[in-house]
Parts: C-alpha cells; structure tokens; sequence
C-alpha cells in the first residue's frame, strides 16, 4: 500500500475512522500474514487462518472482523458460533479451497469405503463437515502421525503438501490433486546454483509451493543445505526469521508474508523466490471496504447449523492432539492522532 489513499488521505487518518469504528462496534480485527501493510498493521492480531480464529474465540469481542478469505471466516465462525465474523469482501475466495466441493468428497469417500478423510483447514465448512480431521501446514505431519498404520487415508485438497507429508511421515495415501494457484507457480530455476553461489542465505518454503516438491527431493539428495533450507507455515517462518542467526533469507510463498518477516525482524533482509507471487483474493481485503464493513456490518458469514456442527468437530479433534506452531503477532500501527 502506498503511505496515502485516495479515499482516506494518510495511514494514521483511516487507522483512526477503523478504530474508532470497531470501538463503537465491539469488534476485533484479524489479519492474515497475505493482506496488504495497511491492513496488517491496523489489526489486532495477524498470524495464520486457524492460529487467529483460535485468538478470536479467546476475546470478550461480540464481532469479529476476518481480514482474510472466505474459508478463515467461516472457520473462526466455527470456533466462535455465538459471535457475528464480518468479511469486508464476499468476493475473497480461494482457489485451493475450490478445488474440491462436498459432493466430489463424498464421491470420493465412496470410492475408499472406511478410509480417514484429512483435511487440510483450506477447505469450506461443508468439506470439512464431510471430513474425520483438519490438519494446517505447520502439524499435518503430525495429524498423519496420529492416525494408525493400517488405516486408509484420504488427504486433501493440496498435492503439494501432501507429497511434503508423505515423504516426512512414509505413509502412503490417496491426495487430491488441488493447488494454490499462486503458490504452485512459484518454480524457480536452479535453485541449488543460487544456494551454493550464496552460502549466507536461508531458504524458506511453504510446504504448498510448487517448488516444494523439488526442494524436498534436492534435501534428501543433498543438494540442498538442510541447515539453511526450512519448509514451514508463514508463522514458522515469522518465527525462524527471528531467532536465526543469519541476515539474509529467500521466501518462497505468497509475497504478502514480506511486511510481516521485516517486522519482526527489522535489519534482516527478506527476497521473494518469485516477486510475482500475489494472491488478488488475499488483497480484495482493502482500506476502503474494511471500513465498510465495520460501518454497515457486512458481510456476514453464517454456517448452516447442520454443516457446523460436524465441520467443528473436524477442527476441534485436530486442536485436541496439541497446539499448532502457528504464531499471533499484534498489530503495530502508527501513532494515531487521537490517541
């Protein structure tokens, strides 16, 4: 975002109408590490989808405010069926989470008769309605994990952390071909030539990449250091950004994840694998309509009380094996001028 807007003049002029805004409306806002600067730093808590529906179930807050896509709101309106969850854009979609509908899953579960359906939290509430467990980037190895030996297991909908849990795990299990439109396209070439040309960079990957794939392959070849090459959820990569001792990392993931890294750790430097790699429906979420929405209450998101309730559990049985590595940053905005 530019440090003005055409709407609301400076930064600290529609940080103050938000706050005030959300004050007269009892709500809490939550930003995920892919919205644009002004949004992360006027909200409350910024960190993963399911890290901050878990911090807004916590909050004395009547309204959540998701700054995010349409499947983080609906599962913060899982965790938190009493409160009204607010999405300031309908149109913030998902393309992994439209890979796969509830009738394709049950079609799919009809192919494997007794089979544990993972599903990873990218999904909509009837997917995970239709599934046994949730899982996150940051503990899909161990919700695997948990599931015993001589179980089937359907994963879904990402190929790509799928191939990344297999490979960590040695199970074998039926994925659905889905993708991140975004993330699947971030190929870069040669990446062993640049890590050995650049032996004081760290390397960090989401496990949803396109170039996950290789990466794992290259570290168990060898041909990347494993010391400086991490597959990690965007809060795993906020949190070894901060206490590694190195200056320089690649981001291989949506570039949204930048403004966070370089907050948290202020003097590192921080470069995109692939610059191109924006989310348009990450940054549908904008200064202008997240004061509408706190303004008129829209939109808000409701799940039908048949699909909660079995949605919920899908969640709730992932949260019951431990805490997720998924990390809550407050938001750190500027002075304000009534403040």
């Amino acid at each position: 975002m530019e440090e003005t807007d055409p709407d609301f003049g400076s930064y600290e002029d529609w940080a103050a109408e938000v706050r005030r805004l959300a004050r007269e409306r009892d709500a809490v806002i939550l930003a995920h590490n892919y919205q644009v600067p002004w949004i992360q730093d006027v909200a409350d808590h910024v960190g993963d989808s399911l890290a901050l529906s878990r911090e807004a179930a916590k909050t004395d807050a009547s309204t959540i405010v998701f700054c995010g896509v349409h499947f983080m709101a609906e599962t913060a309106k899982l965790l938190s069926p009493d409160k009204t969850v607010l999405l300031p854009n309908l149109a913030a979609g998902c393309s992994l989470a439209d890979s796969i509908d509830g009738d394709q899953l049950r079609a799919w579960k009809a192919e494997h008769p007794g089979a544990v359906v993972v599903a990873y939290v990218n999904t909509t509430a009837e997917v995970k309605a239709e599934s046994d467990i949730c899982c996150t980037s940051s503990n899909a190895v161990d919700v695997v994990g948990s599931i015993s030996e001589d179980r089937e297991i359907l994963f879904l909908p990402d190929q790509f952390l799928g191939a990344h849990v297999e490979r960590q795990t040695g199970r074998k299990m039926h994925i659905w071909m889905g993708e991140c439109h975004v993330h699947a396209g971030i190929q870069p070439d040669d990446l062993k030539a640049r890590m050995q040309a650049e032996p004081d960079v760290e390397l960090l990957v989401h496990p949803e990449c396109g170039c996950s794939t290789n990466v794992m392959w290259l570290l168990s070849e060898g041909e990347l250091p494993a010391d400086r090459t991490k597959v990690l959820s965007t809060g795993g990569m906020v949190q070894e950004a901060e206490t590694s001792t190195r200056r320089r990392f690649l981001v291989a993931t949506e570039n949204g994840i930048l403004h966070q890294l370089h907050r948290a750790s202020p003097g590192k430097v921080f470069e995109p694998l692939d610059r191109a790699a924006f989310c348009r429906y990450m940054k549908m979420i904008t200064p202008s309509n997240l004061v509408t929405s706190l303004r008129d209450g829209v939109f808000e998101i409701d799940v039908p009380p048949h699909i909660a309730e079995r949605a919920r559990r899908s969640v709730v049985r992932m949260i019951e094996l431990g805490p997720t590595a998924g990390q809550i940053r407050p938001g750190a905005p500027a002075p304000l001028k009534d403040e």
